[in-house]
């Protein structure tokens, strides 16, 4: 079973709940990782649980949700070895996965459809990596991240 970290403000906590329902009927262990209402909090302080949750292997990876779904990513990305994409459509949760190899998934919990976002997560969790030359790039993703930290 795939340990799936979810995470979200409060404009993400809606659709947050609804994945947290699907990814349970596909089998996945979904990790929720907060917010618990519609509250107003701050996404920083979520994507920061979603990041570290990957990194310390508590999870395989993540789907992170604020309003937009570009703050918690871009928030997601200061962590060294964590590669977050806000998606839009399956063609960009595809891409994600197969060249780049994201490993959290960043979604708009205001702009987002359940069905869209299904169809998303769906791609994301199924889509191996391809690697060969976009290996290659990755790579050098992650080593601008390790001079970054210096």
């Amino acid at each position: 079973m795939k340990k799936v970290a979810l995470s979200s403000d409060h404009g993400g906590y809606q659709l947050k709940q609804e994945l947290i329902e699907y990814l349970k009927s596909k089998n996945y262990e979904p990790v929720d990782l907060g917010t618990d209402s519609i509250e107003s909090v701050d996404y920083p302080e979520y994507a920061a649980m979603a990041a570290k949750a990957v990194l310390n292997g508590e999870a395989d990876c993540a789907i992170t949700l604020c309003g937009s779904g570009i703050g918690i990513s871009i928030t997601a990305n200061k962590f060294k070895g964590i590669r977050a994409a806000a998606c839009f459509d399956a063609y960009t949760a595809k891409m994600c996965r197969l060249h780049n190899d994201a490993n959290v998934l960043a979604l708009g919990g205001r702009i987002t459809t359940i069905d869209r976002a299904v169809d998303m997560v769906d791609i994301f969790l199924e889509t191996e990596f391809e690697g060969g030359r976009h290996k290659r790039r990755v790579d050098k993703i992650d080593k601008i991240a390790a001079e970054s930290w210096k």
